[in-house]
């Protein structure tokens, strides 16, 4: 989130690391996506959470193209406005890893799941018994009529973005109902050990479990993953995921990613990407700091390889 920008998000968190690297091409032969997936922080995004003017234009030649474009992002309801604004409020959008759907042009939401309060001490108790002591942040169920309303953050737990939140003691920080999503912060282990503990304990039956590359991992409902949650817009569409090209850069993008893969489509990774994301594909672009979304999108739908 920038100071002047309430509601906008930087990048996820990868130090620019690569972000500013430009990627050859070459030849993306014949093949054509029925529809384009991407998502917003660390791929779409600039690092001051802005879409380019060029990369604005190559979503502008898609949507021309008769190719819908749908932003499949980790930000909760709370900040739809600014999902809305870096999507130009068209086509439908994925929010909260799946959790949460929208049309953007109709203003009509299609999906929208909780975990139960009870269901998410369980969770939070197993993850604790492997990893030891955690902070942990909440984002309401949009369910509860709280879509817009701050997150419920316990002391200590260093939230990165200078937004509104409730500052609570651990024993307040869970309200009463569902919540979308918890995030878990540990002053000891770093996101991809404390999610590798995490999945090692928790079923998925259960809940969901990833992370953005933000610090912290993220405790979902069972089923939500962005895959899922791309499944509603594509079912909308008329698509299927082979017909796909998803842009993506951290583990909560691979579910989406792999199953695009898996059924022919495109999946294509970031130059920042995490280490996992890169291993997931051989498809890479330029890092999202020099519009490698929409260099890879010039090449396709132009037939030619993009300016450097």
């Amino acid at each position: 989130m920038t100071a002047d920008r309430p509601g906008v998000l930087p990048s996820t968190g990868t130090a620019g690391a690569r972000a500013d690297d430009v990627v050859e091409l070459g030849d993306l032969g014949t093949w054509r996506p029925k529809l384009v997936a991407s998502d917003l922080d660390g791929t779409l995004l600039t690092s001051d959470g802005e879409v380019s003017p060029r990369t604005r234009a190559a979503l502008t030649a898609c949507w021309d193209a008769g190719i819908p474009v749908v932003g499949v992002t980790g930000r909760g309801p709370r900040l739809f406005d600014s999902v809305r604004a870096a999507l130009d409020g068209r086509g439908i959008a994925v929010l909260a890893q799946g959790g949460f759907v929208v049309d953007l042009e109709r203003d009509e939401v299609l999906r929208t799941v909780g975990l139960p309060r009870e269901q998410a001490t369980a969770v939070i108790e197993r993850i604790e018994a492997v990893a030891g002591e955690l902070v942990l942040a909440v984002e309401d169920a949009a369910e509860q009529g709280e879509v817009h309303s701050p997150l419920r953050v316990q002391h200590g737990f260093d939230w990165p973005y200078p937004e509104p939140a409730h500052l609570l003691p651990r024993h307040q920080v869970l309200p009463p109902g569902a919540v979308l999503k918890v995030f878990l912060r540990s002053s000891t282990l770093g996101q991809d050990e404390l999610l590798a503990r995490a999945r090692e304990v928790v079923d998925p039956a259960r809940a969901e479990v990833t992370h953005a590359g933000l610090g912290f991992i993220e405790v979902l409902p069972p089923g939500i993953t962005k895959a899922t949650g791309l499944a509603i817009a594509l079912e909308r569409y008329g698509v299927g995921f082979g017909d796909v090209l998803v842009f993506g850069d951290m583990p909560n993008d691979l579910p989406m990613m792999e199953a695009v893969r898996d059924a022919g489509g495109r999946a294509v990774a970031v130059a920042n990407a995490h280490p996992a994301v890169r291993a997931a594909t051989p498809l890479v672009t330029s890092g999202h700091d020099v519009d490698g979304v929409a260099r890879y999108l010039e090449a396709l739908l132009d037939g030619r390889r993009p300016g450097v």
